[in-house]
């Protein structure tokens, strides 16, 4: 049977638990096609780039999926149904990964960064040397400062 990863993303006024039950039936939906779920990941309630929908956050879920192409159809077909869910992404994959997906490593690999107290202090920054006499620049010229508009030219556009 095909392989799938699945990533859908909830509206953010559901609980917890209602996120959960929406997993759970959703995950039914696949095994009552002939289909079996391998694993699930509940990865927060994060903010979005863009409005969708009038929400700025959402819950995201990540199901790896085994199933016939008609249960992730009818599972798809489902979720468009369901006004809780904002979007939702299936990809077909050759293989299911075994460790936790980059979500839920995120928050873990920030201990590998090397240290930041080895940097230099800002003031042993390198001279940027001599900037010279700048001078007056003089009037800003053609680039439309407010002192180039005269009264008699407001109404006439």
């Amino acid at each position: 049977m095909p392989l799938y990863e699945h990533v859908f993303m909830a509206r953010q006024d559901i609980s917890n638990a209602q996120m959960d039950t929406l997993t759970e039936q959703f995950k039914s939906i696949i095994t009552d096609n002939g289909g079996k779920i391998g694993r699930t990941e509940y990865w927060g309630l994060k903010p979005l780039t863009y409005r969708i929908r009038k929400n700025r956050k959402a819950h995201y879920a990540l199901m790896n999926i085994e199933a016939p192409a008609t249960a992730v159809a009818e599972m798809e077909r489902q979720m468009g149904l369901n006004e809780d869910v904002i979007r939702f992404m299936t990809i077909r994959v050759e293989e299911h990964e075994e460790e936790p997906s980059v979500q839920m490593r995120a928050g873990r690999d920030r201990g590998d960064r090397p240290d930041r107290g080895d940097r230099p202090d800002r003031g042993d920054r390198p001279d940027r040397g001599d900037r010279g006499d700048r001078g007056d620049r003089g009037p800003r010229g053609g680039r439309g400062g407010r002192d180039d508009r005269s009264d008699d030219d407001e109404g006439d556009a």
